[in-house]
């Protein structure tokens, strides 16, 4: 019993241990889900989002009946005096007497209601409603694309540091073995020691450069953890691989369509909110109408017995229309819609403006991405030849017609060539999902 009771703490700890490594392994596909959940800039986006529907609820409610109840209790201190002509009370003509009227306790309690009936400002603000709820949507849209084209980088700037790392090391455990194997003929008296001397420092250069791409590695890392919203103490585990394959394009539009842009959605419907902004400026000039009434009930006392219901509370019930029409406003409204017709021609130049943008936008990442594709077969090949010369050279070195200096040259070749490689390909990389991004083919 306490075997299978043992086996089955070890079989629920390995399953922690693969669960946990699940949870720390990503795509880049499942990278950019993660941002769309844990992004704190997401997350905000997601938050307008609903702040905008709670404030179309608020702006919904001034048409609905709008109803508030009262309630106060009052002690006169010194009761307020009025004064009255003193020949009413056999006084001289052109006196007045004061005197004090009413009773030292009063309370009153009522219940009042108002209906908007029309309000052409208002109709024109329940219409604009939706519009502002569409403009959340695309700027929550705007947000995750420009996460998840951060995301992208951020990923492939890893896996390119990973990739670097791999080729470093190898380079360490190749150019180790040709110093071993140097050392070991330098012993025997077959080759000089500054032969050694050279491929120590090879291999130095070499540990240097290891060193500078694991602090690279690292801060790529947080880089990555930060763009994702990723606990930066926690390990992450990449599970692509860097391939070419994925700066393959098939096919570039002959130009950009600008709907597919989010930055060109967000201000398309700013420019639908100005305009409903300037027919609610118009709509101004109507006259509004609105429906009310009240309930209430009073009472005064000259004790404070005012809850006493042997004493009468007095009612008051009023019901009525207030109809308000604009008349002049010394050309206030009239202003404000000049200026509201400015400020939607304004919307219009830089809406131009952005088409034209974009399409410089489209045509740079084009080319940019053409010259580092082009520029990643030549460092690709040159790379190639790096490593066939220091193959040879080795050759050449091991059968004594070659020089150390020969050979030493060709490891620095590939070392440089292999920096090149990876530096145009991440360049490349990068290009290319600008390019998907001028083309608002960015998914997410």
């Amino acid at each position: 019993m306490k075997k299978i009771l043992l086996l089955l703490v070890a079989f629920a700890g390995i399953t922690q241990v693969h669960a946990q490594d699940a949870n720390s392994s990503f795509s880049l596909k499942q990278a950019i889900e993660f941002a769309m959940i844990n992004q704190p800039n997401v997350k905000n986006a997601l938050l307008d989002e609903t702040i905008a529907k709670k404030k179309v609820d608020e702006i919904t409610g001034i048409g609905t009946p709008q109803i508030n109840a009262s309630a106060d209790l009052n002690k006169f201190i010194e009761i307020p005096t009025s004064f009255v002509p003193a020949e009413f009370f056999g006084g001289k003509a052109g006196e007045y007497f004061g005197v004090q009227f009413g009773q030292p306790y009063t309370a009153s309690a009522g219940i009042t209601a108002t209906q908007l009936l029309f309000d052409g400002s208002y109709l024109v603000g329940l219409q604009a409603t939706k519009t502002y709820t569409e403009l959340s949507r695309k700027s929550t849209i705007q947000t995750k694309t420009e996460t998840a084209v951060n995301v992208s980088k951020a990923y492939y700037g890893a896996l390119v540091a990973d990739a670097r790392l791999l080729i470093i090391d190898a380079n360490i455990e190749r150019v180790t073995k040709l110093y071993n194997d140097t050392k070991a003929l330098n012993d025997n008296g077959l080759v000089e020691k500054i032969d050694v001397d050279r491929l120590e420092l090879t291999l130095n250069n070499l540990k240097v450069e290891k060193e500078k791409v694991e602090r690279f590695k690292l801060l790529s890392y947080a880089l990555l953890k930060f763009q994702m919203g990723y606990d930066n103490g926690k390990a992450l585990t990449l599970t692509d691989k860097l391939d070419e394959s994925i700066l393959v394009v098939t096919s570039l539009p002959d130009s950009v369509d600008y709907n597919k842009r989010p930055e060109f959605g967000v201000v398309n419907v700013q420019r639908q909110l100005q305009a409903l902004d300037l027919k609610r400026m118009k709509a101004g000039y109507l006259p509004s109408l609105v429906a009310f009434g009240s309930a209430s009930t009073n009472a005064s006392r000259n004790d404070f017995n005012i809850f006493n219901t042997s004493y009468r509370w007095y009612p008051t019930v009023i019901a009525g229309l207030k109809l308000n029409v604009p008349i002049w406003d010394g050309l206030q409204r009239h202003s404000q819609i000049a200026q509201s017709k400015l400020t939607l021609e304004k919307v219009d130049n830089a809406m131009a403006l952005m088409k034209n943008g974009f399409a410089l936008e489209y045509e740079n990442a084009k080319t940019t991405y053409s010259n580092n594709l082009s520029s990643l077969k030549i460092v690709k090949k040159n790379q190639n030849l790096a490593k066939e010369i220091s193959r040879v050279s080795k050759i050449k070195y091991d059968s004594g017609v070659g020089s150390s200096l020969e050979l030493i040259d060709a490891e620095s070749s590939v070392k440089e060539a292999d920096a090149n490689y990876f530096n145009t390909l991440y360049e490349t990389i990068i290009s290319k999902i600008e390019l998907d991004k001028s083309t608002g083919t960015i998914t997410f």
